[in-house]
């Protein structure tokens, strides 16, 4: 009789999850369709190989960066994605010519997105096409990056010196929880070159920022300025966050990718264990909504949270959700997931098909029409300043698709 019940709730376990994972694979395929139809309206438009898409404006325009801005390798990233799910060739096509484009962001030294613009535009076309051409131009991005690096520090240097959004502060040596997302391109070229060097600084900046971003709780700062004599903490602040002991929902997202990806090369449980506590922090907060796609800043309106800017509630009659943060968790926690087992392993997948679920319908896809050009809305980029609220934004399509992609992968 034992026995019967055993098999009988396995074969229920079955029935439940084959009914559940049709019904995600039909919202990626219809999201996907969506996505085919914004951006042969974007292809049409943005036909300038020096302006990258970046998001539309409220007056109904379509806002572009140029090649140094830290969003440039998203645009042909997302067309890598079409071309892997469709196999059609026009996305190839399209692919091909703006990475091509960025051939020149090797030699950026700028800032540290290199691994951003980078390696979602030629990481992607290296990994889909083979195309062996694109390994120098990587190889020397990567370098690139290097030169951000002190060892006083042990970090590479995110920004250039600039004051902190209250003025009181100059952050000399600012590094910030996007950064982590640079790591994977140090890691790559280290396994492609042999040379250990850009290991070394990955992991370094990775154990820096552990050790300095994160708090108990696992939430996280968004930028921390260091002293560069003494490699000494200055300031933990924020720029796009609520304030600076709050969690900017953004900032925590890329924080359980960036750990996760730098477990995957190091094997360092230390990195699992944050890359979990970041994670948990973000699925178990008290503030993330039913559906997953947190509010902008997990802490913002939340007494004892003190904004170094001028909030103003009255122009959010409701607090602006992120849905960018929810694509950047949803992939990252897909990976997480492989890292995991039992409960946990299924906890960890079942968060992130839950948020595909949501980003895969209204108020986020963009089956409206919206706007012509993209597949998500309300994202918000920089609300302290104004800038890029309930928008779309290109990265927000970017790890989508990437977090689809690895939905499919892991469902079969």
């Amino acid at each position: 009789m034992k026995n019967f019940h055993f098999v009988l709730m396995a074969a229920l376990f079955s029935f439940v999850f084959a009914c559940k994972s049709p019904s995600l694979k039909d919202s990626i395929d219809s999201s996907f369709k969506v996505a085919a139809q914004r951006y042969d309206s974007l292809l049409a438009t943005a036909t300038d190989l020096s302006r990258y898409p970046h998001s539309f404006t409220p007056k109904g325009e379509l806002f572009y960066f140029g090649i140094d801005e830290w969003t440039g390798g998203f645009w042909p990233g997302a067309l890598w994605y079409m071309y892997e799910y469709t196999g059609d060739v026009k996305w190839k096509e399209a692919a091909l010519k703006w990475t091509a484009s960025l051939e020149s962001n090797q030699y950026n030294t700028k800032h540290h997105d290199i691994g951003f613009m980078m390696f979602s535009s030629y990481g992607n076309g290296l990994r889909i096409t083979g195309d062996t051409s694109y390994k120098p131009i990587l190889i020397q991005s990567a370098k690139s990056l290097c030169q951000r690096y002190s060892p006083i520090v042990g970090s590479i240097q995110s920004w250039n010196a600039r004051p902190s959004i209250d003025k009181k502060n100059l952050w000399n040596f600012p590094v910030i929880m996007d950064n982590m997302m640079n790591l994977e391109l140090l890691f790559w070229a280290a396994k492609e070159t042999g040379d250990t060097g850009f290991y070394n600084i990955a992991v370094q900046h990775a154990k820096t920022t552990q050790k300095n971003h994160i708090r108990k709780d696992y939430g996280s700062y968004h930028v921390v300025n260091y002293d560069t004599i003494t490699g000494e903490v200055l300031h933990r602040q924020t720029l796009q966050g609520f304030s600076d002991e709050s969690t900017w929902a953004r900032g925590q997202a890329w924080g359980i990718y960036g750990f996760t990806t730098v477990y995957r090369f190091t094997k360092d449980s230390s990195f699992l264990t944050t890359a979990k506590g970041l994670a948990d922090f973000f699925l178990k907060h008290k503030n993330l909504p039913t559906d997953k796609v947190p509010l902008w800043d997990f802490n913002v309106g939340e007494e004892g949270y003190q904004p170094d800017w001028n909030f103003d509630p009255s122009k959010f009659p409701e607090t602006p959700r992120d849905a960018s943060a929810a694509a950047i968790a949803a992939s990252a926690l897909l990976e997480l997931s492989d890292y995991c087992s039992g409960e946990e392993q299924q906890y960890y997948k079942n968060a992130a098909s839950d948020i595909l679920v949501s980003l895969s319908k209204e108020p986020y896809l963009n089956t409206d029409k919206a706007n012509p050009y993209f597949v998500l809305k309300n994202c918000v980029g920089n609300l302290p300043a104004g800038r890029e609220i309930n928008v779309p934004l290109i990265y927000a399509d970017y790890y989508f698709l990437e977090a689809m992609h690895r939905w499919l992968a892991r469902n079969k």
